[in-house]
């Protein structure tokens, strides 16, 4: 071959090799371009709408994924060893990581996101705000509205992304459309100004922040009551605009708003009440019927408590500090007591008795205070999508092979392990099976269909069950003094968010039951739920 055409050759295949350096130097960064771009902190979401004409109320609860039972209890067990009264330096963080990662590892979707913070305030190095972000991303694609509104605090902050304050609101207005309390107070006190003013961060739209706050004071969120009771206190056009005086009507209405507060844990409420009963500001205009010293000093001791642990509920407080005209129980002083009595109260389970699937080995071991109930997952995957147990099923097979597989217990899998080959019953020919989906069991507890409110150790008081065997329909009167439960049954969509000790009640024989949803429609028929008496008691003392 002589000169030229070799030049002419090499020539061809320089130019070869540079159009697949160039495409190639393309197609990477264009690759992960769209592989960044696709990860849910990058979501085109729609511009924040501080006007928004209407708002809809979603309830988180039945939003997010089924909680495992025994994720919940390592939740709770990592939860209470962060208990306020012990020093952050003798805390057992080590611990605290690997129960709460354990219960992340099943989906608890609370536990995916304080391991993500457990991860920024450096509990488990090297784990850093990449993983902390990457959490966050799982919850999101799991459809957790708390997720959505955590993104938008790391967008705010610049948390693992560049810090953007527009991409943050649409976030938080997402999380607050897909039903987080916590979005919809915060997005709901920006919106409840008289009048415009971006550039200070805040917006004219009481109509939506009252709905937006009511709906998140109706899930247990108790922050939100500080900036509700305000929009209460005064008659309001359908606008939002004042059309008057304070009212014996609205000041009973943001009196009530603020107790309730108070019940699920805002200090700033009782702060508030504290100031009211001991020196309002405008004794010609003040919220409280009356003066009441001894009133205000119970107030002041509850704010120092709640400031002290964020955490703590005190659904009885009628038990303690009822609204006036109701009379001031008799106290003997101890704050301690006082805080104890207006807690919820949980009950001390027995040690459960073992049965079947607790004796079972392997893979197919289950603790013997939980049973296996199916949900809604499943995959085609080889491999667990996370930990939990996991059943093969074949919607499509035979009749044959079917009941074969419903034989089968649901094993144990961590998240990412590969599932264990199955194969066919010997008369079939025993050969691997091909194509199946596997479907995840979560645990529930053996006495499921027990009243039982569950918590944190030490957030409610733990008593003995006790034999009352009382219980009442919603819109009877309450036919005994005492602390009452709202209950339904397990299995119903909204049983996670009513069935919790927070929304226990102290009632007085004869009383009618409060409403079920304090802020608006509960997302359930009030038929539906059964009042139990939990504790009985007087209502002379503390």
């Amino acid at each position: 071959m002589n000169a030229p055409h070799l030049r002419k050759l090499a020539y061809g295949v320089f130019a070869a090799v540079a159009a697949v350096c160039f495409f190639m130097g393309f197609k990477v960064p264009y690759t992960h371009y769209k592989a960044e771009q696709a990860l849910p902190r990058n979501e085109q979401l729609p511009l924040f709408n501080p006007h928004r004409p209407a708002f809809t109320c979603e309830i988180e609860a039945t939003k997010v994924p089924p909680i495992d039972a025994q994720a919940d209890a390592w939740f709770r067990e990592a939860r209470a060893l962060e208990d306020p009264d012990t020093w952050e330096e003798d805390r057992d963080y080590k611990k605290i990581v690997q129960l709460t990662r354990a219960a992340a590892e099943r989906r608890h979707w609370k536990a995916m996101l304080n391991l993500a913070s457990l991860y920024l305030e450096k509990r488990d190095p090297p784990h850093g705000p990449d993983d902390a972000l990457a959490l966050v991303e799982e919850a999101m694609r799991l459809g957790i509205p708390a997720a959505y509104d955590r993104m938008g605090t790391y967008y705010m902050e610049g948390v693992g992304v560049a810090a953007d304050a527009t991409r943050a609101f649409a976030f938080w207005q997402k999380a607050a459309e897909m039903g987080s309390p916590h979005a919809m107070a915060y997005l709901g006190d920006k919106i409840s100004a008289t009048w415009d003013s971006p550039k200070d961060g805040f917006w004219a739209n009481i109509p939506v922040a009252t709905k937006m706050l009511g709906c998140a004071l109706g899930q247990g969120y108790g922050p939100a009551a500080s900036t509700l009771y305000y929009l209460q206190a005064w008659p309001r056009l359908p606008n939002g605009s004042r059309s008057g005086s304070r009212t014996a009507a609205t000041k009973a209405l943001a009196l009530q708003t603020l107790q309730q507060g108070i019940r699920l844990g805002c200090a700033d409420c009782a702060r508030f009440l504290f100031v009211e009963f001991e020196r309002p500001h405008d004794l010609a205009d003040m919220l409280v019927p009356h003066l009441d010293k001894a009133r205000s000093e119970r107030y002041d001791i509850l704010d120092d408590a709640l400031r002290f642990n964020p955490d703590l509920r005190l659904p009885n407080l009628d038990k303690i500090l009822p609204l006036p005209p109701a009379q001031l129980p008799q106290w003997n002083g101890d704050k301690k007591a006082l805080i104890e009595a207006a807690k919820g109260v949980t009950l001390k389970r027995p040690q459960p008795e073992p049965g079947a699937p607790s004796q079972a080995n392997g893979r197919a071991h289950v603790d013997a205070a939980y049973e296996l109930c199916p949900c809604d997952d499943a995959t085609t995957a080889g491999t667990a999508p996370c930990a939990g147990y996991w059943a093969p099923t074949a919607p499509s097979g035979s009749a044959q092979l079917q009941t074969h597989l419903a034989s089968l217990a649901p094993s144990l899998y961590q998240s990412g392990e590969p599932f264990d080959r199955v194969y066919e019953p010997a008369v079939a020919g025993g050969a691997p099976i091909i194509g199946l989906a596997w479907r995840r069991f979560i645990t529930v507890p053996r006495d499921h269909d027990t009243v039982a409110p569950v918590a944190v150790a030490g957030i409610a008081r733990e008593i003995l069950p006790a034999e009352l065997g009382l219980s009442c329909a919603t819109g009877m009167p309450c036919p005994a003094t005492g602390v009452w439960q709202p209950w339904l049954p397990s299995g119903h969509p909204a049983s996670a968010a009513l069935n919790q000790p927070w929304r226990q009640a102290w009632l007085v024989a004869g009383q009618p039951f409060p409403h079920p949803w304090h802020g608006g429609e509960p997302p359930f028929d009030p038929a539906e739920l059964t009042w139990h008496l939990m504790e009985a008691g007087t209502s002379s003392n503390v």
